[in-house]
């Protein structure tokens, strides 16, 4: 079946050297960050999954991959809750070693700048941008409180923050923010608390979860997407679980930091064909 075919794809080992390393995950209950929790579990890394209102898919993630799961709650939008997150996580593990900051949400329906209402704008800008913000100053403060020599910061973008997204210009300008002005200030910062602390961020672009189903749905839209892209074919979650993995390693990124790496087929922000036989 499907679902056993992308299980198996995201438990194959990639020798990241993460073995009992601890790895917070944001947004661990679906799509990107349910493959990178499987595949940080295989690498016997410790995850710290958490979720925001799926607790059945999170349940299911921790009987499957047993003591290596730590699931958590929280809205990452709302300050407390974020500390108490890392309340909660730090009183088991006491040292955490890297986030990866995936938790978001996109933008619905498709609306023109002049009709998005200010509620819709601070949502998105709260789900994505300010969720980000909060994950990563709990981390900082965690590396301040416990010197380390080491640590990884991975943001997950989106390719809206690198070409722009018309009819999603909130979402767009949230996943700017995190791939141009996070990563590329954080990367700077991080060293002053973990002098071989890396900052790197990935631009997924059409890939394979729930939040992009609807879209998918679209052959008319879909056609239109190919048409940027040399590879015509939506990525998978494994796909972009594999570049966290590899950014967030010593072992194989050691040497990376402010790295903004797009994961989306080759995807240009202009037509690179007219769309002719393309199988949405």
């Amino acid at each position: 079946s499907r679902a056993m075919r992308t299980i198996e794809a995201g438990i194959q080992s990639m020798n990241a050297d993460l073995k009992d390393k601890t790895f917070l995950i944001t947004g661990a209950s679906g799509g990107i960050g349910l493959a990178t929790a499987r595949l940080f579990s295989s690498e016997e890394a410790t995850v710290i999954a958490h979720y925001r209102h799926n607790e059945k898919s999170i349940n299911h993630l921790a009987e499957e991959l047993g003591k290596n799961c730590f699931p958590v709650q929280a809205e990452l939008s709302d300050e407390v809750q974020v500390e108490e997150m890392y309340r909660r996580a730090l009183s088991k593990f006491p040292r955490i070693d890297g986030i990866v900051v995936n938790a978001g949400a996109w933008s619905e329906p498709e609306q023109p700048l002049h009709e998005i209402s200010m509620e819709r704008w601070q949502g998105i800008l709260d789900a994505n941008l300010t969720s980000a913000f909060l994950t990563c100053r709990g981390f900082m403060k965690h590396l301040a409180e416990v010197p380390r020599e080491s640590a990884s910061i991975v943001l997950v973008s989106s390719t809206a923050g690198i070409f722009g997204e018309a009819g999603h210009t909130d979402y767009a300008a949230a996943k700017a923010a995190m791939a141009h002005g996070m990563t590329l200030s954080l990367k700077n910062e991080i060293i002053q608390l973990a002098p071989r602390g890396r900052v790197n961020c990935v631009c997924p672009g059409w890939t394979d979860t729930p939040m992009a189903a609807r879209g998918m749905d679209d052959p008319e839209l879909m056609a239109k997407v190919f048409s940027t892209m040399p590879l015509k074919k939506v990525g998978q979650p494994e796909d972009v679980a594999s570049l966290i993995a590899f950014y967030s390693s010593e072992k194989l990124a050691g040497h990376l930091s402010g790295s903004i790496h797009l994961i989306a087929g080759g995807m240009e922000g202009r037509m690179v064909d007219g769309g002719e036989g393309i199988e949405a």
